[in-house]
């Protein structure tokens, strides 16, 4: 752990001393002693982690320099220690900025010391975050996320560039398996946004009775099984970014909601009344076609035009043919590595194969194909054979297995789930049956990965 760097403001030499000692006893701690105001401006440089402050300083009041301080940098914990112990003066430099409020007294030094211990914690754990997200946003570099030098690939990292400057909002397309959410995550992580959460909801997932609960919080009460009172995504993502895929599959009433909520910048949770105040960047994402939504009615036009922004189209797989083999070799390497296993090359005859299948399921497909190839490979080259297309759609294989009528049901289920992105509400339109019934089947066989 670093050093912590205390900055000590207090004009009694005597009592400075006393706490400077009383500090040092903590070899991690290293200690300035500054007996005015101004003296501790003009050597702000480094920035302490900690300044304590005496009450009554004889060049400046004590709530001029806590703002001076602030203006420099609002994170800096300042504690401040005072020979006053009236109770309105303390909540006034609390409300002001300062972290606490410590008499001189005999037990002062004591609570300083405990006060800074706990700070040293959260200051250390703040840190370890910061740490996490910066790490977080080199792995989710452009080039990184979206493998592949192809002008399509090439195209749509330039278009990814102009979206991380200014918090407009961003709108995905593409097909399933396009990697939707990993551009998404990208570009928060690559934005001015990025120390704030991303919050992701698959809009399409969720029941349209639990939706506006999900995106907008409620309060204890509002209805039968709200025991207490919980925040939706919209809070979670304050100052960062809330992805909202498959918005495409949004009821009309909560895109009114949502639309609202947007424009006004503010929403209220369900079964309450007080106005919450968001700062959240929207990146929306879907596999249908918003503009023949918003002409078939499905979806409104005013919220359309609110969440378009920057539209990111992503590239099917079949258009990045030049990628195929670059991926091929990248899930190859991730799977190895992860797995503990040699690393494999191809053979001609396994690009060759590669590179003229379709890919329906893009990207996502590939990865599966190349991860079975690794297993039933015998050896460090991948071969043509080892190669399996499954196509889902070939009645003889999918009949090959004689099994219960129940068992089909729950491949066909799962086959469009994985296909529809774990959308039930998709998957029960394109089956022809109701909602429930899926929510049912996903819940007893765990079909939802």
């Amino acid at each position: 752990m670093k050093q912590l760097h205390i900055s000590i403001i207090e004009d009694n030499e005597w009592y400075a001393d006393l706490l400077e000692y009383h500090l040092q006893l903590n070899p991690d701690y290293t200690v300035s002693k500054y007996a005015s105001g101004d003296d501790f401006l003009k050597n702000l440089f480094p920035k302490p982690d900690i300044i304590t402050l005496d009450y009554s300083l004889p060049d400046i009041k004590c709530e001029t320099l806590i703002n001076k301080i602030k203006e420099h940098d609002a994170e800096i914990p300042i504690i401040i220690i005072s020979g006053q112990e009236d109770i309105n003066t303390a909540i006034n430099l609390l409300k002001k900025g300062a972290y606490d409020y410590i008499v001189k007294d005999e037990d002062a030094k004591d609570r300083l010391w405990n006060t800074i211990k706990n700070l040293r914690e959260s200051l250390q754990l703040r840190s370890e975050n910061e740490q996490l997200r910066e790490e977080i946003g080199k792995k989710f570099n452009f080039s990184q996320v979206i493998i592949g030098n192809s002008e399509p690939i090439k195209k749509l990292f330039i278009l990814m560039g102009k979206t991380i400057d200014s918090s407009i909002s961003v709108s995905i397309s593409g097909e399933t398996g396009t990697g939707k959410e990993l551009v998404a995550k990208a570009i928060h992580f690559n934005s001015a946004r990025k120390k704030h959460p991303f919050v992701a909801i698959n809009v399409g997932a969720i029941p349209s009775e639990l939706i506006e609960s999900e995106l907008f919080g409620h309060e204890k009460g509002a209805f039968t099984g709200a025991i207490q009172q919980r925040i939706g995504k919209f809070e979670e993502a304050h100052k960062g970014t809330l992805f909202l895929d498959e918005i495409g599959e949004m009821d009309a009433n909560t895109q009114t909601k949502l639309l609202r909520v947007l424009q006004e910048r503010e929403l209220i949770r369900v079964g309450g009344n007080k106005k919450v105040s968001i700062d959240v960047r929207i990146v929306t994402a879907t596999h249908k076609n918003l503009t023949e939504e918003v002409k078939k009615g499905n979806f409104r036009q005013d919220l359309y035009y609110r969440l378009m922004g920057i539209p990111v189209k992503l590239p099917p797989l079949r258009e990045r043919n030049k990628d195929i083999i670059i991926l091929s070799q990248h899930f190859a390497n991730e799977f190895t590595k992860e797995n503990k296993r040699k690393k494999v090359n191809f053979s001609t005859e396994a690009k060759q194969k590669l590179m003229a299948y379709a890919y329906p399921g893009n990207v996502r497909e590939l990865k599966a194909v190349i991860e079975l190839a690794i297993i039933m490979a015998d050896a460090i080259e991948i071969k043509d054979t080892d190669i399996h297309f499954e196509s889902f759609d070939s009645a003889a294989n999918f009949l090959s297995e004689e099994t219960s009528l129940e068992n089909y049901t729950i491949k066909i289920v799962k086959h469009f789930l994985n296909k529809y992105d774990q959308n039930g509400v998709t998957v029960a339109q394109k089956l022809g049956v109701a909602k429930s019934t899926i929510y049912r089947m996903i819940k007893k066989h765990n079909l939802v990965e």
